[in-house]
């Protein structure tokens, strides 16, 4: 698919912009890697149906996080932050528009909450003025994750390898996980190599859930 290819080519570039610290690369090639994205949900059909349209709301509010995370300054990063969050709450309310299976949800919760005290632990020292704001970035991706392996497990016998279930679960954790990237780069030590890995899986993860939202019901 097109949009796939442009968000693969545009994540290389970006790599190569990030490795070389070219600023002008960045602004050329983070929002055009978003965008394609964002475009992919949209020709999948995300806008025709309840589901796909809480998605792609979270893939905007993801591609604008992307754009205010470019530059340095506090501010933007804040809104950044804002942004992504606000986009974590709109995936989660795609995962329960779409159904979540009670139980295994509770017990997933409690998993990722015992998983954010220690991320917590390890970023507090680190936070400054903005431990506010990580606090509860990480209490709403902790829900974020939950729903989307429960709304996976919803599907008799399993997600299958080409279901959309599929797609969400991967997608949900690659994208927990790409954020463990960008807490370290940004809080703990600054370093190519925590976008040399964070990057490629965060724009996996969103391509991922973008493509989801095709052949759901509404």
């Amino acid at each position: 698919m097109l949009f796939v290819v442009l968000v693969a080519v545009f994540t290389g570039l970006l790599l190569v912009a990030e490795r070389r610290q070219s600023q002008l690369g960045k602004w050329l090639t983070k929002p055009a890697a978003s965008a394609a994205f964002v475009a992919l949900a949209y020709q999948q059909g995300a806008l025709q149906t309840r589901y796909g349209t809480w998605i792609f709301a979270g893939l905007v509010l993801a591609a604008l996080g992307d754009v205010l995370l470019i530059p340095k300054a506090v501010l933007p990063f804040r809104l950044g932050i804002l942004s992504f969050l606000l986009g974590h709450v709109a995936f989660t309310v795609a995962f329960f528009v779409r159904g979540v299976a009670f139980p295994p949800f509770e017990g997933l919760l409690v998993v990722t909450l015992v998983a954010a005290v220690f991320v917590g632990r390890w970023l507090w020292p680190h936070a400054g003025e903005l431990k506010g704001a990580v606090v509860m970035y990480i209490a709403v991706i902790s829900v974020m994750v939950p729903a989307a392996l429960a709304t996976a497990m919803r599907e008799p016998g399993g997600p299958g390898p080409a279901s959309p279930a599929l797609l969400i679960a991967v997608g949900a954790v690659a994208f927990y996980l790409s954020d463990l990237s960008v807490a370290r780069d940004r809080f703990v030590k600054e370093g190519f190599v925590n976008r040399a890995w964070g990057l490629p899986l965060y724009y996996a993860a969103e391509v991922l859930l973008a493509l989801s939202v095709s052949h759901m019901g509404s």
